[in-house]
């Protein structure tokens, strides 16, 4: 007689739901039990910031199944309930009411917004964006106030701004580098958002940096940067960052070094314990190197990887990075991974200055990354360049009379 084996996910994000997911596509018919610290059944993030914040996306868009599904497949969803301990040797997790058994575990645990520590972050009107209340909460301001500022210029910065441009506000985007998003795109792309912003209204401080939150009868009414000047605003988003939530691996013993260390299989040490999406720091065969990926892609793909592995599938995660963006009237997906190394160029094809073109990323001749902008239908050609690793032709990327698919193809020979 066999014993029915129990898999448990700690965490209901995309990651954590898309393993569950694939655990019942594929064919397990043990327990699944899908713990949550939120109240929502798992929705996708990427909204948050986009269309769920202007208003153009429904609720009901956001989750990544309907409300019936865990049901439906025998899917044991537990919401609003914490997990405080891993015991990885008596394989069990515990919460504040109970304490569950399993055969694997799954840490799908996300991570959280790194907070501010300068005087005045406490204040009400100081906003983070990671959850749907935080989501709701921007909107909201947004509808009421006249000035937002925006501290820190990556992804989620440049987002609420646009944002809060939409909903008609003026917006201070401030920045302690010289460009927005400069130490992930580079000086040469990173000037095109800044530019985007620009031309959009908002005013950039540069170079800049947070010495306080300032208010007035215990809301913020502003933001004094280090060289004295106060930027005015009726709503301050603060977007420096993430961190990991690896507390329940680092107290159960798991190796974390900038995340919850994974092989090309997602598994930690334990063979009976995995990590996927925001908290893993994952081995990515195609690039050589360990690294932890805080986008929407790698949670959607590390989840069913996982979840292959824990039913006894070998499998390896060994997709090309991936993220998109949508500020604006201006989309964009970004395809490889520039490492520390650098890039020795970066060669434009298309119309940069009208806002559509491809920026590529060269090093020793062979592409590390490509980033379409309102260029369509060319994800596959730019992975299949990254992946390839061949040498190209500088001329023949830039040229946009060149079939992509052709160069990739050529490239990849």
């Amino acid at each position: 007689m066999t014993t029915q084996q129990t898999f448990v996910i700690v965490g209901a994000g995309l990651a954590g739901a898309k393993a569950a997911e694939a655990l019942r596509t594929n064919g397990f018919g043990g327990k699944v039990i899908l713990i949550g610290d939120e109240d929502e059944r798992p929705y996708d993030r990427p909204p948050l910031s986009k269309g769920y914040l202007q208003g153009t996306t429904e609720r009901e868009k956001i989750y990544i199944h309907p409300a019936q599904w865990h049901l439906e497949r025998d899917i044991d969803l537990r919401l609003g309930i914490r997990v405080n301990d891993i015991d990885c040797a008596a394989h069990e997790v515990k919460t504040a009411g109970e304490t569950l058994g399993y055969d694997k575990l799954l840490v799908a645990t996300g991570s959280a917004p790194r907070r501010l520590t300068v005087p005045g972050a406490d204040l009400a009107g100081v906003h983070y964006l990671r959850r749907v209340a935080d989501s709701e909460a921007l909107k909201a301001a947004f509808a009421s106030a006249q000035r937002v500022a925006v501290i820190g210029a990556g992804w989620i910065g440049l987002e609420t701004a646009a944002a809060a441009r939409a909903a008609g506000c003026q917006v201070t985007l401030i920045e302690r580098g010289k460009l927005p998003l400069l130490a992930v795109l580079g000086a040469e792309v990173a000037e095109t958002y800044a530019a985007l912003h620009r031309a959009h209204g908002v005013e950039g401080r540069m170079n800049a940096g947070v010495a306080e939150i300032i208010g007035d009868s215990d809301k913020a009414t502003g933001v004094r940067l280090v060289d004295g000047d106060v930027v005015a605003a009726d709503a301050v988003v603060v977007g420096v960052g993430i961190t990991p939530n690896t507390e329940l691996a680092a107290a159960a013993g798991l190796p974390v070094d900038n995340g919850i260390v994974v092989d090309e299989h997602l598994a930690t040490i334990d063979p009976d314990v995995f990590a996927a999406g925001d908290v893993a720091n994952s081995y990515y065969p195609l690039l050589g190197t360990h690294l932890r990926l805080e986008h929407w892609s790698a949670a959607l793909n590390q989840g069913p990887v996982a979840a292959a592995n824990m039913m006894g599938t070998l499998t390896s995660y060994d997709h090309v990075p991936y993220f998109f963006s949508d500020q604006y009237d201006c989309g964009m997906e970004y395809s490889g991974y520039v490492g520390p190394d650098g890039y020795d160029e970066v060669v434009f094809r298309g119309d940069v200055a009208g806002g559509e073109f491809i920026a590529f990323w060269v090093r020793d001749g062979r592409v590390l990354a490509g980033m379409n902008v309102n260029t369509w239908g060319v994800t596959d050609a730019i992975e299949a360049l990254v992946r390839s690793g061949a040498r190209v032709d500088p001329a023949k990327l830039a040229d946009p009379e060149e079939l992509l698919m052709y160069v990739a193809a050529n490239a990849a020979r």
